[in-house]
């Protein structure tokens, strides 16, 4: 009758101080700005401090490779994300309640540093028209600019336009950024020849 008891005693004690917030997960960053991107199948999610998901699972998130890893982080409040369209990708930005806050535009972007990312812009140039066909004769070109959280371009860093074909079979991948930050106001801009020129902004 004792044994009983005790055993009846040992399995009602309930267990305390723990509760599961996120469950069945296949990686965990690091936090960088008290948000921790989490992993579960193909597709990522935000949590904050308390373990809480803040953003859901979604599949547009960018990878950023870090020394912990490969997985999207947030700075500057901003987190990237690519939309695909017709085979291109397109990148654009969300901010930490997971609402976009840039439209993907841009044909390539760094993460923000200090309030500022490096984009690549694309324009637009109607040179001709067909008129039999109804149709205008079109190149894109491209800038690489600085942007502020608001998606407002701040200035650009290259002063020539880059000629590029919006066709899948010819842009495989988005085109390379050629210009990295520094520091505050400074950026290194690479010329043709891969010399590197500090601008001050």
């Amino acid at each position: 009758m004792k044994k009983a008891i005790i055993l009846f005693l040992v399995v009602s004690i309930p267990f305390f101080g723990f509760t599961q917030l996120v469950e069945n997960i296949d990686y965990i960053s690091p936090f960088h700005n008290d948000i921790a991107a989490v992993k579960k199948d193909e597709q990522w999610a935000f949590i904050n401090l308390k373990g809480e998901i803040i953003i859901d699972y979604r599949n547009d998130l960018v990878m950023t490779e870090t020394a912990d890893g490969n997985f999207p982080i947030f700075k500057s409040d901003r987190c990237l994300i690519e939309d695909k369209r017709d085979g291109i990708s397109y990148f654009g930005y969300i901010n930490t309640c997971g609402k976009m806050v840039i439209e993907p535009q841009f044909l390539n972007a760094t993460n923000f540093n200090e309030g500022s990312a490096i984009v690549l812009e694309v324009f637009k140039e109607e040179v001709a028209r067909n008129e039999a066909l109804g149709k205008s004769i079109v190149y894109y070109k491209y800038l690489q600019g600085i942007i502020d959280t608001q998606g407002h371009i701040k200035a650009y860093l290259s002063p020539e336009r880059v000629n590029v074909i919006l066709d899948k079979k010819f842009l495989k991948a988005p085109p390379e950024i050629t210009s990295k930050y520094i520091s505050k106001d400074l950026y290194a801009v690479k010329s043709k020849n891969n010399k590197w020129t500090v601008i001050k902004l």
